[in-house]
């Protein structure tokens, strides 16, 4: 009984403490109406709304353990005699940089398996900021008003691979510094600057002498302020403008549906957080990674062989390989193009179509509304063949990257292998392309014939004539209205002849787009629902900010 009263008097305090401890901060700061917000707010149900959320759990993780593995690098290019618990590395010279990493390898308590799942970490980070801008392109979810956020994106994936980069690096072993020689020679391959540049990075010719601590200064607190600043925009961007959410009932142009964020939406993203914290764990555990006491320490006169980057940078190796020889020497300089063209011009050219598409797709549609219900990919051939065309050009220069492992496992010429992977990166995305929009379409006939005949039964009758056929029973109403509601705008008029060129490209560029087009059969009544259902929210007044929490 007096052990009762006693829990029961605790409890009283505990929460008076915390009402206290509430009312103070609200006074001070807008709580409640940040806590409203976001118990009010509708976050999405579907699963392919989690790839944004692995991203920012795996940075958790990298955060951690980036600052546990700071208390024991040494980001430093002096020179000394290894002494550590490696003993075939023993006696050998060394910078302090490698030396700390093998320490942390070999004699920091848990050293080597949160060096490893700080590097499994950066992987999966960038692997599901990739994902995840491709979810967010084949569905269109780039479109206004979130053309400025899908930039923010861009930006956090260049981040990304700039941190990981660094990183990668900083070991200052045999494999990174071969690395690091590929990156001086890019940036002596900039016209005019380059030699400059180069001596200002490196702090005189490579190797220099000061890179590895400005590289550990931009992997440890450049960036990683930059990418959490942005990262932070992002979120308020998303809080802000709302989900986009797939086409069903209830669902609209002009709401955001999903569930509420406690309890559910909390226990999932709990849930999701442990579930990447342990899979990254487990892989610091039991695959290894850049075994850095394998390669030995960095010697400029030295290369690694077989030496390949993180794949996320692996295409840039991939282009400096299938690029042809060229040079030009203008006024006594020499413009290496085979190292300026695929590992300057490329990357900048790739990133500049990824920043300005959005408002490209806008410009050929001529569409000005919002849009907050996701697109089918099927639904837009065009723009899903580019995508496709756009990762099978990727892929074709990762795996021209790896041209002579490749040939050496395959027991072909290299020569030979580079003249296949120089035909493939131009071809392989054409057809790729032409390939997935045929699919496409096809894909959208099927969805034609569904709503015609409705879906098979697996049933086989004979009628009375002697005809077999299969019986088909009509869709369900969730299936019907998620092929119905779709938004896929008409090409623009041809303007005439005598019109501007600008105004005949766009319409030819229109036409290019959404002249390839299977569609549906909906009566009168369901068009006139279908238009409703994709109304512009700024038209229906007073919904654009509707939410729904089932």
């Amino acid at each position: 009984m007096l052990f009762q009263k006693r829990k029961a008097r605790l409890a009283a305090q505990t929460r008076e403490a915390a009402v206290t401890s509430y009312s103070a901060l609200d006074r001070r700061a807008p709580v409640s109406e940040l806590a409203k917000e976001l118990l009010r707010k509708a976050f999405p149900d579907h699963w392919s709304f989690l790839l944004g959320e692995i991203a920012l759990y795996s940075l958790v993780v990298l955060v951690l353990t980036g600052s546990y593995l700071t208390l024991y690098f040494e980001p430093s290019m002096s020179q000394s005699t290894y002494h550590g618990a490696f003993h075939p590395l023993d006696g050998l010279v060394m910078t302090d940089a490698y030396a700390s990493t093998l320490d942390i390898s070999f004699d920091v308590r848990g050293g080597l398996l949160i060096r490893q799942m700080h590097h499994w970490a950066a992987l999966v980070f960038v692997a599901a900021l990739g994902v995840h801008m491709l979810r967010v392109f084949f569905t269109g979810a780039f479109r206004r008003p979130r053309e400025f956020n899908w930039m923010i994106g861009v930006t956090l994936f260049l981040l990304a691979l700039l941190e990981g980069f660094a990183g990668y690096s900083l070991p200052d072993d045999l494999l990174s510094g071969t690395g690091l020689r590929t990156a001086n020679t890019i940036v002596l391959s900039i016209p005019v600057v380059g030699t400059y540049l180069s001596y200002f990075l490196w702090g005189g010719s490579f190797p220099g002498h000061i890179l590895i601590s400005r590289l550990y200064t931009v992997h440890v607190l450049f960036v990683p302020g930059i990418l959490i600043a942005l990262l932070g925009a992002h979120l308020v961007m998303v809080v802000y403008l709302k989900h986009t959410h797939w086409s069903g009932r209830g669902k609209t142009n002009r709401n955001a549906v999903g569930q509420p964020m406690f309890p559910q939406f909390t226990a999932k993203s709990t849930g999701l957080f442990l579930m990447v914290s342990g899979v990254v764990a487990w892989l610091g555990a039991v695959a290894q990674i850049n075994p850095v006491w394998d390669y030995g320490p960095y010697v400029a006169d030295q290369a690694s062989t077989d030496a390949q980057p993180d794949w996320y940078v692996g295409f840039l190796e991939g282009a400096l390989r299938l690029m042809p020889p060229w040079e030009t020497n203008v006024a006594g300089h020499t413009i290496m193009w085979n190292v300026f063209l695929p590992a300057v011009v490329l990357p900048g050219v790739l990133f500049l179509v990824l920043y300005l598409y959005p408002y490209f797709e806008k410009w050929v549609t001529g569409d000005l509304m919002e849009h907050h219900l996701c697109d089918r990919p099927r639904d837009r051939p065009t723009r899903t063949g580019l995508g496709v065309a756009a990762i099978v050009f990727y892929a074709v220069l990762l795996v021209a990257g790896g041209n002579d492992v490749v040939a050496a496992v395959f027991e072909v010429s290299v020569e030979a292998l580079t003249w296949i992977f120089r035909i493939a990166v131009i071809v392989g995305p054409i057809l790729a392309f032409l390939i997935t929009k045929r699919f496409c379409l096809a894909l959208q006939a099927h969805d034609r014939e569904l709503l015609e005949e409705g879906e098979e039964t697996g049933r086989i009758s004979q009628n009375v004539y002697g005809g077999i056929g299969e019986s088909h029973r009509p869709l369900g109403t969730e299936q019907r209205y998620r092929l119905l509601v779709r938004d896929v705008p008409a090409p623009l008029e041809h303007p005439g002849e005598r019109a501007p060129r600008r105004q005949r490209l766009r319409a030819a560029l229109s036409a290019w787009y959404y002249r390839d087009r299977v569609d549906m059969p909906a009566t009168a009544e369901e068009r006139l629902q279908i238009s409703g259902r994709t109304m512009d929210p700024v038209a229906g007044a007073g919904h654009a900010g509707e939410e729904e929490t089932p």
